[in-house]
Parts: structure tokens; C-alpha cells; sequence
């Protein structure tokens, strides 16, 4: 049965569901339905139900971004600030800035990763359990084609050992099983089938099958040598596009089941020791966010910093090139660096 009245949401919840959601917006979008079945209330579970959601919204497919446009447009201008028709990509590096000594003695590693979805299927939480398998067979069929540097071993999480796993989430190559955001979205249903991790043979590049988007494609490297991450990435981006079809809009860039990965997909990350500035966690994130950064956890998304360790990442992907991105992680990486070193130590 389908909510007959507008949710209502607890003083704590600051997402954007709960901002944007008004009487008039959900008189609009009410009752409505997407040709995969996809419902209003499918669409904002995730944020009803986990009120600490900050954006709280999981699109189920294609159409969900016009279906839905009363509700998703503005959380995608508030959060990508009214980016307009997305840009042509551009990953070149030959104009990027150099991180400072400053910065390169405090990044630890490096991981750029994009989220990609295949054209012609649902998104992740509107999927079917055969049409999964379906989205696993294509891109285990393209991963041969990747080039020699890149070549590695399929793993699919149905049979993988525990204690394997368990490494692999550890070392940051893997995701976990379990996540509350997700499992509220429906992206985690007839888990674990059809999920996997691709892993090169020297581990510098890897996908994640089937997990919020049906492929992560990263590159991880130790340091901050940027510009060596985007090449190993970008080579097997553009390997898998040569026999894979990825869903995407003119007006959104890639699409995403998140909003906020919308266009360029992107979120390049570095591990970053700031033992200064995480006396005041709070103020390290409001210093980052005015240089248009984000600041997690080293596990992830709702993890905390360990050690005075912080993964600081890109916050916007719509309506700027990943070049652009990638030289604005750059020079507020510098300046995170500069503001530790003048900190007061504790």
C-alpha cells in the first residue's frame, strides 16, 4: 500500500529529502510509478527509514530522473549547485597542479574511482534478480579485453571464503556486506548473487560488481602521484567502453542511483595524515567543505578518522569536467596541508 499522506520526518533529520519535500512536491509526485516498477515510495525509503540520511534518495532507474524531477531536481541543484547540461569529459592530466611538499608528505594513498551503469537495465534498486546476473555476464564477458597492465582475476562473493573477504574489505579493495543506507534503498537484495570484485594482479585496479552502481572502476596507488592513478584508471574506462554501453544523459552526465554521483561519476580520494587540524574534527570538515572537499572516515562513507588519518575526496561531479575536479582536490589539498602545518599542534 502506498503512503496516502506527506512523511514526516523527526527535528534530528537534516536530509535533503526532508528539506525538498513539500506539500506541493509530493502532490506531484504521489502514486507515480516508472515503467520498471519503480515507486515513489521505493524511491524515498531509504531516507524514511534512515533518518540520519543526509540526501535520502536512491533513483531506481532512467525515467526516475523525469518521473521524479519535482522531488530529484532540486536535491540536485542544492547539492550540485544548478550545474545546468553536464560538460564534455575531460580526463587529461597535463595541466594539473602538483601537490606541494607539504601535501605529499601527508598523503598517504591515492583512489580515484567512477561509478558506471549499463544501458538498457534498471538501476541497482530497481533491478530483478535475473537481470543482475544478466548485468554480471556482460561485464565479466568485457574484462578480458582490459589492457595487459590491467589484467587480473574475477572473484564473485557467492562462495568467497570469509576470512577472505574480511582482507579484502580491510585493505580498502572490497565493499562490505552490509550497510544499512543500502539495504534501505534495495540495492542489497538476493545478496550476495552476481556481486564480485575484479582485482588486478598487482591490485592497483579493480571493479566492484553490483554493488551501489553496477560497476565501481578504481584505481589505487600509494603517495600522491594523481596524475599516474587517472592514466591507470582512464585505460581501463576506456577499455570496458569499447564493449560495454553506459547509461547516460546530456543533461546528468552518468547515472547513478545517487544523485550526488550524477556527471562525471567521479570521486577521487587520498588517505591524508592531518594530526594538527583533527584536534577539531568539526572545523577540519568546515575548512574542507569551503574548498569544495569532503572529509570521511578512512573506512568510508559514516566511518570516523583513525590516527589523525582522513580520506579527503571531490564533493561535486555535475556540471564540472573531471580535469576541473580533479585540479580543485589539488590545490585544496595543498591548502588542507598548509592550514595543518600552521595549526597549533596538540
Amino acid at each position: 500500500m502506498g503512503i496516502s499522506e506527506l512523511p514526516t520526518f523527526s527535528d534530528a533529520c537534516a536530509s535533503l529529502l526532508k528539506k525538498h519535500l513539500t506539500q506541493t512536491v509530493w502532490e506531484e509526485i504521489r502514486g507515480l510509478k516508472t515503467a520498471s516498477g519503480y515507486t515513489t515510495e521505493a524511491l524515498m525509503r531509504s531516507g524514511l527509514e534512515q533518518p540520519d540520511s543526509a540526501i535520502g534518495i536512491y533513483a531506481g532507474d532512467a525515467e526516475s530522473y523525469t518521473l521524479f524531477a519535482p522531488l530529484i531536481d532540486p536535491i540536485i541543484a542544492h547539492y550540485h549547485g544548478n550545474p545546468g547540461p553536464h560538460p564534455k569529459h575531460d580526463l587529461s592530466t597535463e595541466t594539473l597542479p602538483f601537490l606541494s611538499p607539504m601535501a605529499k608528505a601527508r598523503v598517504l594513498s591515492t583512489r580515484i574511482r567512477v561509478g558506471r551503469n549499463l544501458a538498457g537495465f534498471p538501476l541497482g534498486p530497481a533491478i530483478t534478480q535475473e537481470q543482475r546476473h544478466e548485468v554480471e555476464r556482460l561485464i565479466t564477458q568485457a574484462l578480458p579485453h582490459l589492457p595487459e597492465a590491467l589484467k587480473g582475476t574475477y572473484h564473485p562473493l557467492s562462495g568467497m571464503p570469509e576470512t577472505v573477504r574480511d582482507d579484502l574489505v580491510a585493505r580498502h579493495l572490497l565493499f562490505k556486506s552490509t550497510d544499512r543506507f543500502l539495504t534501505s534503498a534495495g540495492l542489497m537484495r538476493h545478496w550476495p548473487e552476481a556481486r564480485g570484485l575484479f582485482l588486478s594482479h598487482d591490485e592497483r585496479f579493480s571493479i566492484w560488481v553490483n554493488e551501489e552502481d553496477q560497476l565501481r572502476i578504481i584505481a589505487l596507488e600509494k603517495g600522491g602521484e594523481i596524475a599516474e592513478v587517472i592514466a591507470c584508471l582512464t585505460q581501463g574506462i576506456a577499455a570496458l567502453s569499447r564493449h560495454l554501453s553506459f547509461l547516460a544523459t546530456k543533461r546528468l552526465g552518468y547515472l547513478t542511483s545517487c544523485p550526488t554521483n550524477l556527471g562525471t561519476a567521479m570521486r577521487a580520494s587520498v588517505h591524508m595524515a592531518l594530526h594538527a587540524l583533527a584536534a577539531d574534527e568539526a572545523t577540519l570538515k568546515k575548512n574542507a567543505a569551503a574548498l569544495g572537499l569532503q572529509v570521511r572516515g578512512i573506512h568510508g562513507e559514516h566511518s570516523q578518522g583513525q590516527g589523525g588519518v582522513y580520506d579527503i575526496s571531490n564533493r561535486r561531479r555535475l556540471g564540472i569536467t573531471e580535469r576541473e575536479s580533479l585540479t580543485r582536490l589539488i590545490e585544496g589539498i595543498n591548502c588542507l596541508a598548509e592550514m595543518d602545518e600552521r595549526h597549533p599542534r596538540p
